[in-house]
Parts: structure tokens; sequence; C-alpha cells
């Protein structure tokens, strides 16, 4: 088994000039930079000091359940002769908070519609299954995260979204 490293660092950009003095009195804002890319603008998900034009950190893990399985159902629909010419993924996960405060996800579910121009429609659909089953992300967390495909045959020529 071979070994990956993600190396990522995430600066506070929320100092009003007192720090954590008080609760109200910093903004969440900070920015998650990797080497060599632009940094990502995120904040918190739910807390006062939150800029709500900004990513959080709950909607970047459904993004990454979404992106992980999405590039590796292209990659098996690549192989199996499978054409797909459109993806989009209405995605979405559940965050259950307690009284004081903390919480966990408890279930995500992503629905991908793809469009297939090309190849076995069953086939297309089966391949979402062995997806998930290969998703570094999916895999990593302790929570169930559903997939509900549509493949439907694509009409038209040439490249579109789903």
């Amino acid at each position: 088994m071979a070994t990956h490293r993600y190396r990522v660092a995430v600066r506070w950009t929320g100092d009003l000039g007192e720090g954590t003095r008080s609760y109200g009195g910093y903004r969440r804002d900070h920015a998650i930079e990797i080497a060599g890319k632009p940094p990502i603008l995120a904040t918190s998900g739910l807390s006062p000091g939150r800029d709500a034009a900004r990513v959080n950190p709950d909607e970047l893990l459904v993004a990454a359940l979404s992106s992980c399985h999405m590039l590796w159902y292209l990659h098996l629909c690549a192989e199996a002769g499978v054409v797909v010419v459109g993806y989009h993924d209405a995605a979405e996960g559940t965050l259950e908070t307690g009284p004081d405060g903390g919480g966990r996800f408890t279930g995500a579910t992503l629905r991908p519609r793809v469009r297939v121009r090309a190849g076995d429609l069953d086939r297309a659909r089966a391949l979402h299954a062995e997806a998930h089953h290969r998703c570094f992300v999916a895999n990593s967390v302790n929570f169930p995260v559903a997939i509900e495909p549509t493949v439907e045959r694509a009409t038209a020529p040439g490249p579109a979204s789903a």
C-alpha cells in the first residue's frame, strides 16, 4: 500500500484588533492555503462572525465526498467504454448539533445526474456502486453516504452539463 501526504495550511484572518478577547469580538474568516494554488476563503458554518460569501468546513466535507465520487465514477466509465458527457451532483449532508454546540454529520446523500453518449446504461448505473466503494473520502467518514444516481442517454452530440 502506498502512503500519500497532503499539506494544507489554514491561516486565521479574522482578528479585528483584539484577538479572541470576547466570543463576538472576532470573525471566523480564514484562508486555506495549498502551495501553488489560489487560497480558499473560508469561514464558520454556524457561528456568529461568519461571512456567508465564504465556504465553510461543512460544505467542503460534502463537496469532497461528491468530488471524490465523481472522479472515481468518470475513471471507471472511461475504462468500461461508457462515454459520459454530463455530470451534475446535487449533494447534501446532514449535520446535527447538540445543546453544547458540538455535533457531527449523521449522513450524506449524493444525487449525481449523468448523461451518457455511448455505452451500456445499466453498466453506467452499476459503476456508481464501484465508485462509492473506491472513494477515499467516503471510506474515511464515520457516517453513511447514500448514492441516488440518475443515468440517462444524451440526446444531443457534444459536451454538455448534466
